[in-house]
């Protein structure tokens, strides 16, 4: 299993923060896997992408794969956006879901072409410093490996199995 800092006494380890960067989300490890590219001499696209992968690992009940992404870079005074939302197959018309008193949000009808991965990738290779590899190794590990489960997660997991 991959070892976290909070697997040591606090006497043998420094704290997980860096001086001008910092990674916030809401699962510990999936922080840690940024802040591990961040030391490894990523910058800040290479982070979120080795965050928001480590958290469909993680913390996948409310993240994945096969989900939407989108992001606003900065660099050199410029914006630039990515919307790597997914599409829809060519049959999915208004017509279709008219009779529908709401959108599904459970089967094949809720979902769309999932667009994540292929928004890191374009990310990566625009704007990213570290090979697309490295920057996903820390999702790799804590899915070979295996990682603590929060008594969150874990509970999140019993109500999604029951369905």
């Amino acid at each position: 299993m991959v070892k976290t800092f909070c697997e040591y006494p606090p006497s043998v380890y420094r704290s997980p923060v860096i001086a001008k960067q910092m990674v916030a989300t809401s699962q510990p490890l999936a922080a840690q896997a940024g802040l591990k590219i961040l030391l490894e001499g990523g910058n800040a696209v290479d982070a979120a992408i080795a965050t928001a992968s480590a958290l469909t690992v993680v913390e996948p009940t409310m993240n994945g794969i096969g989900s939407d992404a989108f992001a606003i870079v900065y660099k050199d005074g410029n914006l630039f956006g990515l919307n790597a939302s997914g599409k829809s197959p060519a049959t999915w018309t208004p017509k279709r879901f008219s009779k529908c008193l709401q959108m599904p949000t459970e089967g094949w009808e809720s979902v769309t072409v999932p667009g994540a991965v292929s928004g890191w990738v374009a990310l990566s290779k625009r704007f990213g410093k570290l090979p697309f590899k490295q920057v996903l190794r820390p999702a790799i590990e804590f899915a070979i490996e295996g990682f603590h489960v929060s008594p969150i997660v874990a509970y999140q997991w019993e109500l999604q199995s029951s369905r």
